[in-house]
């Protein structure tokens, strides 16, 4: 082994005085930023490799440094690596065991290269590779929805709105609507990633790499799209995390509703679902009780995830230009919101894949009035306006309530009372399948549009 170097921060050149061990403490990031020591090291590989092309190391230099980078993260990788007292944040720690393992040639790697770019390029690394995973599990939430969909077209519920009995839908085109939100929420995501996918490294400090390295080289190794043009922009630019941020907020939005909804249908009121045991508790008191912790747990994290962005924003909004500490607040809510909304979207898929449907309940839970717009249809075919038809057919429910009866059970007199040009054949409206048959425009809740979402939600999942 090497030479230990003496042991000194690396801005520490200005300063004489020891840094307040609480002032260590609270300006110390290493707890939480040592997940990113892959990136790390990726992007220091990638500038020693740019160091070499313009003369600053040797090719025996550049070979030296990046070994030693590689047995760095071995370290990591394996869990032996030492965090040491002094090691304020994955950079110093990782610089401070590369200059262990290869003496003072590894104190070169930072020439030119700045804390500031650094870690702007190990976020944006560390959030390309997570996205790519929250991608994968979004398609895979989305794929079960559209999976059972295509497997329970026969189920029919009332469809609500104001929590309030609309008309008949199909199951299936409730579980789409769930998968178009998604749809659009993956369709964010992969716009999002060229505004991730852009490289600080060789901003310097703010003004610019003084060695002229070659960035769009950098660019190239690191895998990144374009190249931060600006310097200044380059350190400090914080907007793809609030953006992902902000995109994340959208997400659980969408997973929240669908977990009311899925709360809503699984009470012994409603009873059209019933959660599997494997996401859901008891009660410490109550032995009956069946809770559906996930969903709520679900719904929760909405608000968590919110939390992260508001509070984020708020860093952000007073900030003066280029680097500041005040950024260093950008990691634990990107961690938070990564690693909930990954378990979210997993537990959503689980929850989702396993629970039973009770087509009865749902058949049993429409009532004839759920077919009222369906009598107003049926006069409109005849030529009358709609906002006529409505009326008489609100007269008819208001009829049927009276009377204490469903509407089909009024007489084919009481409904040519109610308008001449019922004929007989009026009592064909009173058939749900008839009804949700004949939304057959696009977007409808016809067997043949659900199809049809089907297929265009299953070509997106392909991209």
């Amino acid at each position: 082994m090497a030479d230990q170097p003496t042991k000194r921060k690396l801005w520490g050149g200005r300063f004489t005085g020891k840094t307040d061990p609480l002032m260590h403490a609270f300006n110390q990031s290493l707890k939480y930023d040592q997940r990113m020591h892959p990136a790390d090291i990726k992007g220091s590989i990638a500038y020693a490799k740019s160091l070499a092309l313009v003369g600053i190391l040797s090719k025996e230099e550049e070979t030296r440094i990046i070994e030693g980078l590689q047995a760095v993260g071995k370290e990591w990788e394996s869990g032996t690596f030492k965090i040491q007292e002094d090691d304020e944040d994955i950079h110093t720690a990782n610089e401070r065991r590369l200059s262990e393992l290869i003496g003072p040639l590894g104190g070169k790697l930072h020439t030119g290269r700045s804390r500031n770019d650094q870690v702007a390029t190990d976020m944006r690394l560390w959030l390309l590779d997570e996205a790519k995973e929250i991608e994968k599990d979004l398609k895979a939430l989305i794929r079960v929805l559209v999976e059972r969909a295509e497997n329970e077209k026969d189920y029919i519920l009332p469809g609500y709105t104001h929590l309030q009995r609309g008309q008949p839908i199909r199951w299936s085109h409730l579980l789409l609507s769930y998968a178009f939100s998604l749809r659009n929420d993956l369709d964010r995501l992969r716009q999002l990633i060229p505004r991730i996918s852009v490289l600080p490294l060789g901003s310097g400090a703010l003004a610019g790499n003084p060695f002229v390295v070659d960035r769009e080289f950098l660019a190239k190794e690191l895998g990144f799209l374009s190249v931060a043009e600006n310097s200044l922009w380059g350190v400090a630019d914080r907007d793809f995390i609030a953006e992902f941020l902000m995109w994340s907020s959208l997400v659980m939005t969408h997973m929240s509703k669908i977990a009311e909804d899925l709360i809503i249908y699984s009470t012994a009121e409603f009873g059209f679902i019933t959660l599997s045991d494997a996401y859901s508790t008891g009660s410490s008191m109550m032995p009956q009780k069946k809770n559906p912790d996930s969903l709520e747990l679900l719904r929760g994290k909405s608000g968590r995830l919110f939390g992260n962005m508001a509070g984020f924003l708020m860093t952000l909004k007073g900030l003066p230009s280029t680097y500041n500490k005040d950024l260093q607040e950008d990691k634990e809510p990107l961690f938070d919101t990564v690693d909930n909304l990954s378990a979210c979207l997993k537990i959503a898929e689980g929850v989702i894949a396993t629970l039973s449907v009770h087509g009865d309940k749902m058949k049993a839970a429409l009532t004839m009035d759920v077919l009222a717009t369906d009598l107003a249809d049926y006069l409109v075919r005849k030529g009358i306006p709609f906002r006529d038809t409505h009326h008489v057919s609100g007269r008819a429910v208001a009829l049927a309530e009276a009377r204490q009866c469903q509407i089909n059970q009024l007489s084919f007199e009481d409904f040519k009372s109610l308008h001449k040009d019922f004929s007989e054949d009026v009592f064909k409206v009173f058939d749900f399948e008839a009804s949700v048959e004949r939304r057959e425009a696009i977007g409808g809740t016809s067997r043949k549009m659900v199809d049809r979402q089907i297929s265009v939600l299953r070509a997106e999942l392909e991209k």
